[in-house]
């Protein structure tokens, strides 16, 4: 049987994640990284949602970002060009690993759901250049929940050198497959400090009140000998992995950050944003334990 294009194209080209954090935030007044919407800060938050989902993530930063305490602990790819604002960001990525196709999200879509990223996922179209979302507001191209792949560097820089630095307008005249999203507004950015309070209020309004549930946790290595105990039983209102590792953090002097780890739940390996559930038992694993 022939091999499709589509089917040759993704072997050849490994997904990476890239969280677009290196802007000014002029509008907000605030460094949008750090808004607060789910417990988590933005940055942080959006980077739970690639766990899983790429082979490897990234977060792209302006130069004077990179010892920012947010942005310090994970993975950076620095823009190697000025004044190009996301575009900067997506070819300094694709520079430095060319041979990946990038799933890029900008850090200001509170909205952003699992349900949408994973609809892009499997809808991806390797053989063509990007694949993305229609604006539920406009129906024009979405740039900063897509995927870019290796085949649209060459334009992309061109597009750039030719001194244009908007991405939706690359897109627009670029060869891209074009999805309706899931749900109107999962793509709403947010800018100002107007737009930040209403979506707080609305995402605050849509979350029911978690009760607390019964959770075991397991230790292995550095973690066991940090916690002083191999395991516990306890009573939790953390809704995923990582935040029931952040709370345990405030508790025990834990010095491993979640992306040195994995998380199984209920025995099998498991995502860091997953669902928790009463009763579950979760297992974290550092390095030396064969995470």
């Amino acid at each position: 049987m022939a091999t499709s294009p589509r089917a040759t194209a993704s072997a050849a080209a490994p997904l990476y994640g890239l969280v677009l954090a290196g802007g000014h935030s002029t509008r907000m007044r605030r460094d949008k990284a750090t808004l607060d919407y789910h417990g988590l800060n933005q940055l942080e938050w959006t980077m739970s949602l690639l766990e899983g989902r790429v082979q490897r993530a990234f977060i792209s930063v302006r130069e004077d970002q990179r010892n920012d305490p947010v942005r310090a602990r994970f993975a950076q790819i620095v823009d190697q060009e000025r004044g190009l604002g996301p575009v900067a960001g997506i070819l300094a990525a694709q520079a430095l690993h060319p041979h990946a196709a990038w799933l890029v999200l900008a850090c200001d879509l509170p909205f952003l759901d699992a349900r949408t990223l994973d609809r892009l996922i499997a809808s991806r179209t390797a053989h063509r250049a990007a694949t993305a979302y229609r604006s539920s507001r406009d129906g024009l191209p979405e740039p900063l929940c897509a995927i870019y792949e290796p085949a649209s560097h060459a334009s992309l820089a061109a597009h750039a050198a030719a001194g244009r630095s908007c991405p939706r307008k690359f897109l627009i005249q670029a060869d891209v497959e074009l999805l309706d999203q899931p749900s109107a507004g999962s793509l709403d950015n947010i800018n100002t400090p107007e737009e930040f309070q209403r979506a707080a209020d609305t995402l605050e309004g849509s979350r029911p009140a978690p009760g607390p549930k019964r959770i075991g946790v397991q230790y292995y290595a550095l973690l066991r000998e940090q916690a002083g105990r191999g395991s516990e039983s306890l009573l939790t209102v953390a809704g995923t992995p990582r935040e029931l590792y952040l709370e345990l953090k405030t508790r025990y002097p834990f010095t491993l950050p979640p992306e040195l780890l994995r998380v199984a739940v209920n025995a099998e390996f498991g995502d860091w944003s997953q669902p928790l559930a009463d009763g579950d038992t979760v297992v974290f694993i550092p390095p030396v334990a064969g995470g």
